[in-house]
């Protein structure tokens, strides 16, 4: 092809150095340098066309070829790449942001229970004698926590539960931040300082577990320091925290519907009609020394007329006025003992609330997985409106009751070897006793098998 080039070049220049000397007459050298000139650029012109020729037949056989597998991958063999399968089964990785630790968690809490009466130990709800039950939960936590070099962190848990009965709810949802070992702040739902703690507990249905429905009206109440302790479902929390030597020192403040305080809103024979949020603080003081730990603290709502109800005539009465204090000392064993250690808490605890005083003291032991413990309980009401609840209430008028309960349960460590799995067995036995001829010296009882399995 490129001699072709060449001679079609000369021919051109015969022609025109021909047409050239008629018109102008040139030296040989001229004309030989000019046919020169020309030669190397048709010559250059020729390579440019090669090369042209040789990359579009390079892109046919490109073309031809990935058509090939194309049709081979997907209308003969239909299979993927080796490139793809290498991706696809390669361990997957997880992108998280970089700001600090992520740790997911979580725990499986099945009950079976019997009782002989249903409801709480202090209440009866309905008129069933026996109550056979399957309950439980299992909640799934998510933790992320930063921490700086200079022991200053922050972070946030969140705790959704799936109940067995279908429907989802919320154990913790907070945010927290401070300085390690110092001073903490948390704002969110959580429960602050346990107060009444009472040890091994699998099956004390005292009435409520959180700061919503823990007085049944018509029925007794175990006053344990609770009711501005947080994990409210119609409010927040907001702590402070300071850590100085053996000294713990916390205050939390708990903002809410005060009504939600009372299962159906009622109390004292009443309708609770809500007027503003309560307002309750709640300092604790605690102090600690090896095994042994103790602490005071108070509880109160500082909104006056935040709820109560209308006389006769008209006029708002506040019921609001809600007053609490307790001490609790306990001494962990197993800190130093694994094996053989006790675990004993004394609890007491005194409510001062709109015509109501109540007073609660218990004590409770733990010992090679095997606890026991004994709840007393003295209400004294002092204005009753007559009765709410059906003919089952163990309340039904003003005056003093006393609630004698014993609880125990043991546990039973690594089932199949597995050390995240444990099975509890526990029981209850409660009596009231009162002024009332309603339900006074009515007993009821009940056991339990709780699985519990941590991942």
């Amino acid at each position: 092809m490129k001699k072709t080039a060449i001679a079609v070049a000369i021919g051109c220049l015969l022609v025109a150095n021909s047409a050239t000397a008629k018109s102008q007459s040139l030296s040989v050298e001229q004309r030989l340098q000019l046919l020169e000139d020309r030669l190397i650029s048709a010559e250059h012109r020729a390579e440019k066309a090669e090369q042209q020729v040789e990359v579009l037949k390079a892109q046919q056989t490109t073309d031809r070829q990935e058509i090939k597998e194309v049709q081979e991958r997907v209308v003969v063999k239909n299979e993927t790449p080796a490139t793809e399968t290498a991706k696809n089964t390669a361990s997957p990785a997880l992108s998280l942001s970089g700001y600090g630790d992520l740790k997911i968690y979580g725990d499986v809490e099945f009950n079976m229970d019997a009782e002989s009466r249903r409801g709480s130990l202090v209440s009866n709800q309905d008129n069933s004698n026996e109550r056979w039950d399957l309950n439980g939960r299992i909640l799934l936590g998510v933790d992320g926590t930063r921490k700086l070099e200079n022991g200053k962190f922050a972070g946030f848990s969140i705790q959704p539960l799936a109940d067995m009965n279908g429907s989802m709810n919320l154990d913790d949802a907070v945010f927290f931040f401070g300085q390690e070992n110092d001073w903490k702040v948390k704002v969110g739902r959580f429960e602050a300082y346990d107060m009444f703690p009472l040890n091994q507990d699998t099956f004390v249905e005292h009435s409520g577990n959180t700061a919503n429905d823990l007085y049944d009206d018509g029925n007794g109440y175990i006053y344990m320091m609770k009711e501005g302790r947080g994990r409210s479902d119609s409010g927040g929390n907001f702590l402070m925290s300071k850590q100085i030597d053996n000294w713990y020192f916390e205050l939390n403040t708990l903002l809410e519907d005060g009504t939600a305080l009372f299962s159906d809103t009622q109390y004292h024979g009443r309708d609770m009609d809500q007027e503003k949020n309560v307002a309750y603080l709640r300092p604790v003081v605690s102090w600690s020394e090896g095994a042994f730990s103790m602490a005071a603290a108070m509880e109160s709502n500082l909104v006056n007329n935040a709820y109560g109800y209308y006389d006769t005539n008209g006029q708002f009465v506040d019921q609001s006025s809600r007053t609490g204090y307790g001490l609790t000392m306990t001494w962990n064993g197993l800190k130093n003992d694994a094996d053989n250690g006790i675990v004993w808490n004394l609890n007491t605890a005194y409510l001062d609330a709109s015509g109501e005083k109540d007073f609660s003291a218990a004590a409770n032991a733990l010992w090679h997985r095997f606890e026991l413990g004994y709840i007393y309980a003295h209400n004294k009401i002092d204005d009753y409106n007559g009765i709410i609840c059906d003919e089952d209430c163990w309340i039904d008028e003003a005056g003093t009751y006393d609630i004698h309960t014993l609880h125990a349960s043991y546990q039973i460590p690594n089932v199949m070897d597995m050390q995240n799995f444990n099975i509890y067995l526990g029981a209850y036995w409660s009596k009231l006793q009162g002024d009332s001829n309603i339900g006074s010296d009515d007993d009821r009882y009940g056991g339990r098998v709780r699985f519990k399995y941590y991942f």
